[in-house]
């Protein structure tokens, strides 16, 4: 095993060379630089109940889409490494990098496999330099796994639709599953699964062929409905409150609303795509045109017979991932084209090595290509040198000076301006046994916290809900630390 090993790294002394890169870049610096603010603090809340068996969990996060809640897969997927870490969160962190890192180097080898070894290095070299990728494998949060699930997602389609096996089928409905349960936006993988499936079946003359595709594709979604059951189970127990606050979402025309054309609505999805994707502030008919380039080279491609099913899935993720999300009325965020960058590193290897000549002028060419892109992407990295913003220590410090108000008496606690959140300051208090009032069920107790980071600190007659529910208040005292303000409010 030991001269394989060294066979294999010396034979690949370059892909081994980026692939450590790879990890540098996700891992140098993590615990200075990693994001922890409230949403981090929520989740690591509800990992520490189920790494300590307090609460086991049916559901995962709220997604962005009003009230709607994902599966719960990212949190017992990040409980052991929290329960490794000692409740630090930064094991959580860790654990998204690692998965990151191995995302990139499996992807890597499913992608030799299928097509070549130079495709699959130039796929490595930018998939391990995307700055828009590095960024969300920097810390914890569910969304920043999804690329790499919806490439296996796509993998183990291809498996089943080329060999026909019922293992294909049913991991590939597993991981399908547990994409969606990452990201609603997952869902859109549909489409070119859809397309390629009912392609299959067109293409088979023979009767029985067909049906036993059919039949081996019900263990896809036996897959599916194993992984997805909790979340079902919770909605089934509880009237199906999941599936209502969906279907309200378009009965309010919420996710399809707007004023504008489908046209600039899909310029604009696809502009903000290649922004993040190249890091350059790419205007909308350049990124169009990119785009229609792609689509071109590929269909050309096609035509000369030079694009198997696997480059094929991979196209029609793309294109029917930016026009299906060009109907919904949401903000573009980086992490909503987590289906997607994969599918475009890949093809833009694809065709990288198919149109760009085989000789020494086409090498250098793509060479220079390839030094621009991490050139442009290296502009914003910002943890290889400078003091970080220390956001786990900064939730710790304030945590531990507001422990010792506490006094160990029930309490209550909130935050000005609402979006300050903090959920990454109750973690450390919950680590340490202080549990706050549960102001959903309206429990109120002598002592309310409230920490403030932007003035006007509006902690008297204030116009949040979560302040103003304790009732007629007054402040006993004032304390400030790294930047925070607390207020002790008391009933008058």
């Amino acid at each position: 095993m030991r001269l394989n090993i060294k066979n294999i790294v010396a034979k690949n002394k370059f892909v081994v060379a980026v692939f450590i890169v790879a990890a540098f870049l996700r891992l140098y610096n993590l615990y200075d630089f990693t994001t922890f603010l409230s949403d981090q603090g929520r989740d690591a809340i509800i990992v520490r109940q189920i790494a300590t068996l307090t609460h086991l969990t049916a559901i995962g996060p709220t997604s962005s889409l009003g009230g709607v809640f994902l599966g719960p897969f990212f949190y017992y997927l990040m409980a052991p490494f929290l329960l490794l870490a000692n409740f630090n969160p930064i094991g959580m962190t860790l654990a998204t990098s690692l998965f990151s890192i191995l995302g990139i180097g499996l992807a890597y080898i499913m992608v030799r496999k299928e097509t070549n070894p130079k495709i699959a290095l130039i796929y490595l070299v930018l998939a391990t330099f995307s700055y828009v990728n590095i960024d969300l494998s920097r810390f914890a949060w569910n969304p920043n796994l999804l690329p790499i699930f919806a490439f296996v997602t796509l993998y183990f389609f291809y498996k089943f639709i080329q060999t026909n096996k019922n293992v294909y089928s049913f991991l590939f409905g597993i991981l399908f599953g547990l994409s969606i349960q990452l990201h609603y936006l997952a869902i859109f993988l549909v489409f070119p699964m859809f397309i390629v499936f009912i392609q299959k079946l067109i293409t088979q003359q023979k009767i029985r062929e067909k049906i036993n595709t059919v039949k081996t594709s019900l263990f896809s979604l036996i897959g599916f409905f194993f992984v997805s059951w909790p979340l079902i189970y919770f909605d089934i127990k509880h009237q199906f409150v999941n599936t209502q606050s969906f279907l309200r979402l378009f009965g309010q025309d919420k996710l399809v609303s707007g004023n504008s054309s489908f046209l600039s609505k899909f310029i604009d999805t696809n502009q903000s795509f290649f922004v993040p994707v190249f890091n350059s502030n790419i205007n909308g008919n350049l990124a169009f045109i990119l785009l229609l380039f792609m689509v071109i080279a590929t269909i050309f491609l096609w035509r000369s017979k030079k694009i198997n099913i696997f480059s094929e899935i991979h196209l029609l993720n793309l294109f029917s991932f930016i026009f299906a999300f060009s109907f919904l009325f949401l903000f573009r965020h980086p992490h909503y084209y987590g289906p997607i960058y994969y599918s475009f590193f890949f093809l833009l290897a694809y065709l990288a090595f198919y149109i760009i000549p085989k000789n020494i002028i086409g090498n250098g060419f793509l060479t220079l290509l390839l030094l621009l892109y991490i050139v442009v992407n290296a502009k914003s990295i910002n943890f290889l040198s400078g003091p970080g913003n220390k956001q786990i220590q900064h939730s710790q410090n304030v945590a531990n000076f507001l422990s010792d108000k506490i006094g160990n008496k029930p309490f209550n606690i909130a935050t000005w301006p609402i979006e300050f959140g903090e959920d990454n300051f109750v973690y450390f208090l919950e680590v340490k046994g202080l549990i706050p009032a549960d102001r959903t069920k309206l429990e109120i107790t002598k002592q309310l916290f409230v920490l403030c980071n932007q003035e006007p600190c509006l902690v008297l007659n204030s116009p949040s809900w979560n302040i103003s529910m304790f009732g007629k208040a007054k402040i006993a005292e004032k304390w400030e630390i790294e930047g925070v303000k607390i207020y002790k409010l008391v009933h008058q």
